[in-house]
């Protein structure tokens, strides 16, 4: 007898439960998938013990009938696919089929489903891929799936699961991020306690992104918007047998971007902040990571990374989704165009924007590792027994702070505007009876009116009194959402972002110096103050760029050769950037085998600032590499090495510290700085301006 076995279907449906479901996040993902799949516009997940003890997915879709209900859990049924030529254009979230028989394989299963027009609906229960009951039931339209008890029956996987609080945040972030694709949708998420989001449909992300996370997170994010006619198909044509003259011609479509991007002053130590969504499903691309990072380039520190929310729009059969078992990951089909057109649609955004950095803000902007748009799971939770709130570091970073002890607080009641009649009545005798009984208070006289007020409000709960400010307490989503409330608050966020900017540097009147360090000037905004050295750094970065681009770099030669002392491994590293130094204004040759003779340099270079410059060029170089076969790697470094070599000589050239400048100078510094296309931040990522607005010293004073 052979070793070579086929396995049975349920070893089979673990193992690509192993793939598909591996926390209950994972469980939640594919629920939610079908569910917008099928049309729905309310869905609502509810969660028992982080996912572990229940997770229950309804929605308001299409439904199934009893046949389909059935074969839902057969492996590889699906309603999506007919035929091979179907995965080259997919464009539902799910496709394979796998999803339900997984889960149901390492889970306890009850789906209850019914169609429009259907006298009954279905009921099934599933435990361990194996079918206990199916019967009738009478239900209303739409599909509720309820999993629970999750991998009972592989206990090895069950021990790997997380703390319920990490569990419950990865839960969160997911339907947070799906409500943000789907504005249109009704979405509610609940723990066995209380609400954690809830967010009924809105017009537009803007109202979303308000909705879910408030007025704070708003206000530090910028729309983008970007379009891009394809000019051809990303599918080879097929071979001439293989075509069918009756066939309609393929034609281009066009790729769409939106979303928000952070201003430079919220920066981040890790990717963890940026979410991209294809087609309405959300990835994580190595490609459109690299595109964002580099749309950033020179404008934040290279070890910092911003905070994006994009949605890309393309035609399904430019985008190859079934590359990843969980579907996470895509291949699309014109790479070098989807990630030329992401980085210069949000590079040009970043330009035409200009945002100007708030001088309160800046003083608590700190890069954080904590990622952003991920609310936080709303939970006191209480810890389990010997466990502490904070035990689990990942659940700290997904939720973004730290778990709050459980603790009980009475609410507190809405105070009733009105006075209560504690004086005697209009007219009244002071000195009467019931006034000195009473202490100046004559029942005889209460108002009633006022006294059911006052008392009403004893029992009822506090209300929010300014609904443009996020109430952390209370369920994400609830906060200004009824109505066109999240509309109307989000449009005044957004008309408050788009007023700071720095379009008017050029305008400035500047004040003086202080500290001979930083100018002080004064316009439309408020006052501003703005870093001498990183403002002509920026001035300097971007004009050696241009003249680089057009050759033209200006040098000087020197009267007598500096030698510079390098190691041997620097001595590789000159020679491979050598020629790129030539073109940026440096005439260096070798002398000897570890001496470099230096004879000319750019304009603004000398001395001291020269040798450090031409050794932080080389160092900086070390971890480059440009190999002949990898034309597109190569462009990029030298791109990379070109920023590098301006972005060195600026720092060096540039007005230093503790230098007394008189007011042209400031002057023309300004407007030099206002011609520039980055003014926020010079080429390292610091800070150039800041703005201490009116209403922010209005405030401070008391006046507001």
């Amino acid at each position: 007898m052979g070793r070579i076995r086929i396995l049975s279907d349920q070893v089979a449906n673990q193992i690509a439960a192993g793939e598909v479901v591996d926390r209950p996040a994972s469980v939640v993902k594919e629920l939610l998938e079908n569910a917008i799949d099928a049309g729905a516009n309310r869905i609502r997940v509810e969660v028992e013990g982080g996912g572990r003890k229940l997770i229950r997915v309804a929605d308001d879709g299409q439904g199934m009938n009893r046949d389909d209900a059935l074969l839902a859990f057969e492996r590889h049924a699906t309603s999506k696919l007919r035929s091979a030529d179907d995965l080259l254009a997919i464009a539902t979230l799910g496709f394979r089929g796998e999803a339900l028989p997984s889960i149901a394989s390492v889970a306890r299963v009850t789906l209850e489903t019914a169609t429009e027009g259907e006298f009954s609906g279905t009921k099934i229960d599933i435990a361990g891929g194996k079918i206990l009951h199916v019967e009738d039931a009478a239900l209303p339209r739409g599909t509720t799936i309820a999993v629970s008890d999750l991998f009972f029956n592989t206990p090895a996987r069950r021990k790997f699961l997380r703390a319920e609080s990490t569990e419950l945040a990865h839960v969160t972030a997911l339907v947070t991020h799906y409500a943000l694709v789907h504005p249109e949708m009704h979405f509610e998420l609940l723990s066995a306690s209380h609400a954690i989001v809830t967010a009924p449909p809105v017009a537009r992300t803007a109202e979303r992104i308000y909705q879910i996370f408030g007025k704070e997170t708003l206000g530090q994010l910028l729309p983008v918007a970007a379009e891009l006619p394809l000019d051809r198909v990303g599918l080879p044509e097929p071979p001439p047998w293989k075509v069918d003259p009756d066939a309609p011609k393929r034609v281009p479509g066009t790729i769409r971007l939106t979303g928000f991007y952070s201003k430079p002053e919220l920066q981040k130590l890790n990717r963890n902040s940026i979410y991209i969504f294809v087609n309405k499903r959300l990835i994580r691309d190595r490609l459109l990571m690299h595109a964002i990072t580099e749309a950033y380039r020179n404008v934040i520190p290279p070890t910092s990374f911003p905070v994006v929310l994009i949605f890309l729009e393309m035609p399904p059969e430019e985008v190859d989704v079934n590359v990843h078992p969980a579907k996470t990951e895509v291949r699309f089909r014109q790479q070098t165009l989807v990630h030329d057109f992401v980085r210069d649609s949000l590079r040009t955004a970043l330009v035409k924007a200009r945002p100007a950095a708030g001088f309160l803000n800046a003083l608590n902007s700190q890069p954080t590792a904590s990622p952003s748009l991920i609310p936080t799971a709303a939970s006191p939770l209480p810890s389990a027994p010997g466990e502490m709130p904070d035990s689990d570091p990942e659940a700290s970073e997904m939720a973004g702070t730290d778990a709050e002890p459980f603790q009980l607080t009475p609410r507190q009641p809405s105070p009733v505007p009105g006075r209560l009649p504690f004086g005697g009545p209009e007219g009244g005798e002071p000195g009467s009876d019931f006034g000195s009984r009473f202490g100046g208070f004559d029942p005889r006289f209460l108002d009633r009116e006022a006294w059911g007020e006052a008392a009403a409000a004893l029992f009822q709960p506090a209300v929010q009194q300014n609904g443009l400010e996020c109430n952390p307490g209370s369920p994400v989503g609830l906060e200004g959402s009824e109505g066109a409330g999240a509309g109307a608050a989000a449009a005044i966020v957004e008309a408050e972002q788009s007023a700071k900017n720095l379009n008017h540097l050029g305008s400035l009147k500047p004040l003086g110096q202080l500290r001979e360090s930083f100018i002080l000037a004064t316009g439309e905004g408020g006052l501003w103050i703005i870093d001498q050295h990183v403002a002509h750094e920026r001035v300097l970065f971007e004009k050696i760029l241009r003249e680089r681009q057009v050759e033209r770099v200006q040098r000087q030669r020197l009267l007598m050769p500096m030698l510079v002392e390098l190691k041997p491994e620097q001595m590789i590293v000159f020679a491979r950037i050598a020629e790129e130094l030539e073109r940026n204004g440096f005439e260096v040759e070798p002398f000897g085998p570890q001496t470099l003779a230096v004879k000319a340099a750019p304009v603004g270079l000398e001395g001291a600032e020269l040798e450090r410059t031409l050794a932080e060029v080389i160092e900086q170089s070390a971890g480059d590499s440009f190999d002949d076969d990898e034309q597109p790697k190569q462009n990029e470094h030298l791109t990379s090495l070109r920023s590098r070599i301006a972005a060195s000589i600026a720092c060096h050239s540039a007005i230093k510290v503790n230098t007394p400048l008189d007011p042209e100078r400031m002057e023309w510094l300004l407007l030099e700085l206002a011609k520039t296309s980055h003014p926020t931040s010079c080429p390292h990522g610091r800070p150039i301006a800041l703005l201490y607005s009116w209403k922010e010293i209005q405030r401070a004073f008391h006046r507001v």
